[in-house]
């Protein structure tokens, strides 16, 4: 199935790549929405901005900001080279995240539509992402189908 949606978000609003400023602009309160996030320092921060930015072949976080600059969703899409297919470039979805103040307002659809489209465009031959199954609707919405059951083992830190 082809996948030739367009990104579209309400006027005012940006879809970018993630910057080192972020820090100081929303990110980490926008991701706590998601999940868990615990105490970032800046340089922790920076420290792994810099890891991603050196391995910007595999790591392509992006935010949308309102009108005001401010962050307002966020989410990462991750390229995985594979063996398979012929050496083909593989893509996973995660951590997506809408503050929210701006829930209702189409940015997830935005951001999934966008982060797909920088899949589609770096030459990637599919992509995934794991959801909970109550928002199975959402991603269908965005042109996904459901693929099967996802499967984990968490180890203790």
């Amino acid at each position: 199935m082809a996948f030739d949606k367009q990104i579209t978000i309400p006027e005012g609003y940006t879809f970018r790549p993630l910057e080192k400023t972020d820090y100081h602009n929303n990110y980490l309160d926008v991701l706590r929405v998601l999940t868990e996030v615990g105490e970032i320092s800046e340089s922790k921060f920076n420290e792994l901005f810099d890891y991603w930015k050196s391995l910007s072949d595999i790591f392509h976080p992006h935010v949308i900001t309102n009108k005001s600059g401010k962050i307002v969703a966020v989410g990462m899409v991750l390229f995985e080279r594979k063996m398979i297919h012929e050496c083909s470039i593989y893509a996973h979805i995660e951590d997506i995240a809408v503050a929210e103040s701006e829930q209702g307002n189409k940015l997830g659809y935005s951001m999934i539509v966008g982060l797909t489209n920088v899949a589609k465009e770096g030459g990637c031959y599919k992509i995934i992402l794991d959801c909970d199954p109550k928002n199975i609707g959402f991603y269908e919405k965005c042109g996904y189908t459901n693929g099967g059951n996802e499967m984990f083992l968490k180890f203790n830190a």
